[in-house]
């Protein structure tokens, strides 16, 4: 759905190791490896079904309702989240002033178009080519940095980020299932995506504002919600009637359900990976996620593909991996210029929640 950037938190929004108390020395180290093993592997596979299924509902069970898939998806976010915050898995933030809810809504309303549009372009063109120019985010993203915060890269951060547009434009020369409307709508989601990372940057960037991913989807999910039940009435007036008729089978209320509650539980998986490794190694996980989804995709969907269409996304996923290898690289010496004989972890850079497109 599913690439990001980040901002960093306060320690304190992180959650404590509760799923290891009461270990202490070898043991707990153990305990965690375990952990982070566990954490990824239900976050690789939870991303994957998600995509897939959100690919099945639009298409297969020909629920064409994008913005109405989208809905169900923000209004369990909304009831889970709100659950979750009662746990202690991580610790509840509040609101602070009239600005920052209002901070909070801009956000919501960029959100939800970028999940819309993911979720239109899955009803036009297969997963493989979607997951391809989902992998251009990280373009996106440096370009409004870049327009919008006069933060500039490297110079070789930059040239990495060739390889990526060269490659997805070979992806889309070379793709036999091709659909403008489908590649136009995928192109302006993963914008908005990009646009997304930034504006938090941007407008979250006090101290006092900033939150963790889980704390701001809460808070995002509800205004989503209202702005999704405003767009659906406009442009899917049946679509509660014709979702209705559908929940009727069985099996398709079973998938609907389960595609919204692993919606959430991927927010969450984002959250936790973060926790127990890093947001390097969460983008890391996304490239990779990207090319599994994409082969399972054309096993199960049987949509065709060509050599040209697997080089472009070659080598657009090679452009993606030099990107952040060049922005690990650049953000090494800066940590090091300030006196610090030895890095600060960065555990605490949270991901931004998203719900896979």
């Amino acid at each position: 759905m599913t690439t990001p950037t980040h901002h960093r938190t306060n320690s304190k929004y992180l959650p404590k190791d509760w799923l290891v108390p009461g270990l202490e020395g070898p043991q707990t180290q153990k305990a965690k490896k375990v952990v982070t093993i566990v954490v990824c592997v239900l976050w690789y596979t939870t991303n994957i079904s998600v995509v897939l299924l959100n690919k099945a509902l639009l298409t297969t069970f020909e629920f064409k309702k994008p913005v109405i898939l989208t809905l169900c998806h923000m209004l369990t976010c909304s009831i889970l989240s709100y659950f979750m915050s009662l746990t202690k898995i991580f610790p509840r933030q509040y609101v602070q002033t009239r600005s920052q809810f209002i901070k909070i809504c801009t956000l919501a309303g960029v959100f939800v178009t970028s999940i819309v549009l993911g979720n239109v372009s899955l009803r036009y063109i297969p997963v493989s080519f979607n997951q391809a120019i989902g992998a251009t985010t990280p373009f996106f993203t440096a370009m409004l940095a870049a327009i919008i915060q006069a933060k500039f890269e490297s110079k070789v951060t930059y040239i990495s980020l060739i390889p990526v547009v060269v490659g997805i434009i070979i992806t889309t020369g070379g793709e036999p299932s091709f659909h403008t409307f489908g590649f136009l709508a995928c192109v302006a989601g993963t914008f908005c995506r990009g646009l997304k990372s930034v504006m938090q940057a941007v407008l979250l960037s006090s101290e006092n504002e900033k939150m963790s991913s889980m704390n701001l989807l809460m808070y995002m999910s509800p205004v989503a919600v209202l702005i999704l039940i405003f767009v659906a009435a406009i442009v899917e007036p049946t679509g509660v009637y014709d979702t209705i008729e559908l929940i009727k089978n069985p099996f398709f209320c079973f998938i609907l359900w389960a595609n919204c509650v692993l919606a959430y539980c991927l927010n969450l998986l984002n959250f936790l990976v973060t926790r127990y490794t890093s947001a390097l190694t969460l983008q890391v996980l996304g490239n990779g996620k990207g090319v599994v989804a994409a082969a399972v995709s054309i096993m199960i969907f049987k949509n065709p593909v060509t050599l040209m269409g697997m080089i472009g996304y070659f080598i657009t996923i090679s452009g993606v991996v030099a990107y952040s290898e060049s922005k690990k690289r650049s953000n090494r010496p800066r940590s090091l210029s300030r006196g610090e004989g030895v890095m600060k972890d960065t555990r605490p850079i949270l991901n931004q929640p998203k719900v896979p497109c």
